[in-house]
């Protein structure tokens, strides 16, 4: 018997989202992260041991038992709307969300699970950023125990520990990060760097089927992908209006004005929706209840409103929005990244044709 979505938040996630704020603003301040964007070392690793290891949060999705916390998705959705909101540079969809359900759904872990909860290791999934959930992805070579191949387009690449790699002979491998070569790509989202991983003889550990594990493991990046939008456009929103309001011309505030107040009215209703969809999103993945339809829901609608909620306060910011230390601009170029991230509006929109039986005109 299927229930009813539960979109609101409990008090246990409210608080979580409060402990995750005040720990993000203390390490990821606009002018830190702008500051690492120039850097050789985007990442903030310092802030990422203060959310893993401090408060146990890389391990929200992976079972008690396992060396987890035993959460659940609904979880982890509070922790990437805070890190959306921050545009924090850490690797928390990508290893706690992505890399970690990838492991779920495989007979065998190594351990590997423990380590990646811990926030001992950070792991990678080996597959492009771009690529939709049953998506077709580049898969390397395996040959006489060694793995061979180069792909491009993996988001968190060179902060990974670990990367789990799908080969030619439907595998799924662990590869020590070490054994590999990562190069940086020239990415758009200064705050997750993707980069081309070759792999020339480098041995790996098979974990189990690649196939069942990665469509896993993108379904729940895709969904939880919404939260951190949701995150990154009610930030957006936010400071445009507490800025509409501070900021005077004919010696009154530029957001009395009606055609600013209509503007700002359509990007609070986006933002409204998004946020039911995001919830819809990460309820159905920790319930098992209708998850491809709620995933592809949260995704036709989430990139176009963060994109237009970011464009608006960009050009609503006036001469400062596009200064670059102004940090508008990484809300911009994160949503651009995320429009397209684990597959486009328009391919969700079409996986959702096909799920609720609507075919093409």
């Amino acid at each position: 018997m299927s229930t009813q979505p539960d979109l609101l938040y409990s008090e246990e996630e409210e608080a979580l989202r409060a402990a995750v704020r005040d720990l993000l603003a203390d390490h990821c301040d606009a002018p830190g992260v702008i500051a690492r964007t120039e850097s050789d070392n985007p990442h903030d690793l310092e802030a990422w041991k203060a959310l893993a290891d401090g408060m146990g949060l890389a391990g929200l999705l992976v079972p008690e038992d396992q060396g987890g916390q035993g959460a659940t998705h609904r979880e982890a959705a509070v922790v990437l709307e805070e890190v959306g909101r921050a545009v924090a540079p850490l690797p928390y969809l990508t290893s706690a969300v992505v890399a970690t359900e990838a492991l779920l759904g495989c007979e065998t872990d190594g351990g590997l699970l423990a380590e990646l909860a811990s926030g001992r290791k950070i792991g990678a999934l080996a597959v492009a950023l771009n690529v939709a959930p049953g998506g077709a992805h580049k898969v390397v070579r395996h040959e006489n125990g060694a793995l061979h191949g180069e792909l491009t387009g993996i988001a968190d690449a060179a902060v990974a520990d670990v990367l789990l790699v799908p080969a030619d002979d439907g595998g799924l491998y662990a590869v020590d990060a070490d054994a590999v070569t990562v190069t940086p790509q020239t990415s758009l989202d200064l705050t997750r760097p993707v980069a081309t991983v070759t792999l020339d003889g480098a041995t790996g550990r098979r974990l189990g089927d690649a196939e069942p594990a990665v469509r896993r493991a993108l379904r729940a990046g895709a969904g939880l992908l919404a939260s951190e939008q949701l995150g990154l456009a009610d930030w957006t929103l936010t400071e445009t209006v507490r800025y509409l309001k501070d900021r005077k011309q004919f010696n009154r505030p530029v957001g009395g004005f009606q055609a600013l107040k209509h503007r700002l009215a359509q990007l609070w209703l986006e933002v409204v929706n998004l946020r039911a969809a995001a919830r819809n999103a990460a309820d159905a993945l920790a319930t098992g209840e209708d998850v491809d339809v709620a995933v592809a829901v949260a995704q036709a609608y989430a990139a176009p409103v963060a994109v237009h909620t970011a464009e608006e306060a960009v050009q609503l910011h006036g001469g400062i929005g596009m200064t670059w230390e102004h940090p508008v601009h990484l809300y911009l170029k994160r949503a651009k990244a995320d429009s397209i991230a684990y597959g486009t509006a328009g391919a969700h929109r079409e996986a959702l044709a096909e799920l609720v039986d609507l075919g093409a005109p």
